[in-house]
């Protein structure tokens, strides 16, 4: 076998574990992507939803009487549906309600949900939340856990797999996702909560531009 064909060959292989680790691999953006129709049920915005602990439990999650930083990570999140951004909602995975949990106000009439001192009698807050809307994702948790994208939708009560995000659906609907401005390709919900990631969802038609990194 020729030199040249040994090195086709182990760039190939090499190629190979590079997508199997990732979990998706990247391509280009379609140029031409239909408008998203309204789906009957599921469709976009989506509230948080009113029972945040049971989510937390579903979605394989312990939750806490405070926030821990020993290990203490942030991701972002867009998601854009016909080019329009999705507010991502503060308070998913945090027990709002509890008298131990901060309220912040904004000058828009948006809060922002934390600071638990003292602790929360009762468990409150699960590792994985969002404090505001602005789509950063917290895992704030006392052991290195990684979570993944699909823990987060479970506990945002949204659908997320290979076909669906909501009640968007392929083939009906085209939903792209990028990761670090990159087309990911595979299933979103296997997505690794790393620090500083950037995930877009993108619905419909394209905004006029995908995120490429966390916002600073």
């Amino acid at each position: 076998m020729g030199r040249a064909r040994v090195l086709w060959l182990a760039l190939l292989v090499v190629a190979a574990l590079v997508v199997s680790s990732c979990g998706g691999t990247k391509v280009s953006t379609p140029e031409n992507v239909a408008r998203a129709a309204r789906p009957a049920s599921g469709a976009a915005p989506w509230p948080a939803p009113p029972n945040p602990l049971e989510l937390a439990r579903k979605a394989g999650l312990e939750s806490e009487t405070h926030e821990f930083l020993s290990y203490h990570v942030h991701a972002h999140l867009d998601v854009f549906v016909n080019g329009q951004p999705v507010p991502v909602p503060a308070g998913i995975g945090i027990n709002i309600d509890d008298p131990a949990v901060h309220h912040a106000p904004f000058v828009d009439g948006t809060e922002a949900y934390g600071g638990i001192a003292p602790p929360c009698k009762q468990p409150c807050i699960s590792p994985l939340h969002t404090h505001d809307d602005s789509g950063i994702l917290h895992t704030e948790s006392a052991k290195a856990n990684p979570n993944r994208l699909g823990q987060f939708f479970t506990e945002w009560d949204v659908r997320l797999d290979s076909t669906c995000v909501g009640g968007y659906c392929r083939p009906g609907s085209s939903v792209l996702v990028y990761v670090d401005g990159g087309r990911y390709i595979g299933d979103p919900a296997d997505i690794l909560l790393s620090d500083r990631k950037e995930i877009a969802i993108v619905i419909g038609t394209l905004p006029d531009k995908i995120p490429t990194a966390f916002p600073t």
